[in-house]
């Protein structure tokens, strides 16, 4: 999904929902014309992320605003506090802004930081981290674009993305292979199975790749030996920062971790005025 117009989106609904019907403490206290300058910092260690969000905040409110970014998404910084990025406009429209701005970016800045964090311990194996559906509803691209930043990828952006063939649709179908034969219309298939066995099942019907879903990293390991590079494994489920390289070292193509958006807290950054 195209970044720069849901970014719009995302900005004009969240600054409906904080502005309302005015800023009525600053709109009393300053003036129309009153400019300053300001500054976006980081207060801890970790990867930048959603100074394009800030920016489109404050440019909402004064289109004429400055807004000079010091350092690029992705970055990571290890000796806080430093500053992001340098602003110069409305000083009603900085004020007003403000909250917003740092709620996007501390947001996303926290994703990322904890993107990079189970990256970094699946480093020198196979498996690419990847996120998941589990994101903020209206905020998903946001979200998805701060796991990118942290060195993950993304999964499927939505349902109409790609077939995932999960529990409750096999339920429903009654087994691996009459829904697989139920989507199969061109598109890859992936289909989540929880045993050995359905591995077996869902190879031989034909699966296009393979979600593992909480198995332990032994059962990944034997997963990943019975399929033998025949199709894709994504391994999903109860993965954590404590466990996630005992399940990279199995061999396995991809894991999946909700906790990416889900789980992650927000950064501390800031704006100072000059």
């Amino acid at each position: 999904m195209e970044l720069t117009a849901e970014l719009d989106r995302i900005v004009r609904t969240a600054l409906a929902e904080d502005v309302g019907a005015g800023d009525r403490t600053t709109d009393a206290i300053v003036p129309e014309a009153a400019r300053c300058r300001a500054q976006l910092q980081l207060e801890e260690r970790g990867v930048v992320c959603g100074l394009a969000a800030a920016r489109a905040v404050f440019a909402a409110l004064d289109p004429a605003l400055t807004f000079t970014p010091l350092v690029e998404d992705g970055t990571r910084l290890h000796e806080p506090p430093v500053t992001l990025a340098e602003l110069e406009g409305s000083a009603r429209a900085i004020l007003t802004g403000e909250r917003t701005a740092l709620n996007l970016l501390g947001r996303l800045c926290g994703i990322a930081t904890f993107t990079r964090a189970h990256v970094e311990r699946a480093e020198g194996t196979r498996a690419t981290i990847l996120d998941t559906r589990k994101t903020t509803p209206g905020l998903r691209a946001l979200e998805k674009y701060a796991v990118r930043c942290g060195g993950g990828a993304n999964h499927r952006f939505g349902l109409d993305d790609a077939v995932l063939v999960k529990e409750n649709h096999l339920r429903i179908a009654g087994g691996i292979v009459p829904a697989i034969a139920a989507v199969r219309n061109g598109s890859p298939v992936e289909v989540e199975t929880e045993t050995l066995a359905e591995v077996e099942e869902a190879l031989a019907a034909g699966a296009d790749r393979i979600l593992l879903d909480n198995m332990s990293p032994a059962d990944v390991r034997r997963a990943v030996e019975l399929v033998g590079g025949r199709v894709p494994l994504e391994a999903s489920g109860g993965i954590t920062l404590h466990n996630v390289r005992a399940y990279a070292e199995t061999g396995v193509d991809f894991i999946s971790v909700g906790a990416l958006t889900h789980g992650a807290r927000s950064l501390h950054v800031s704006l100072e005025i000059e």
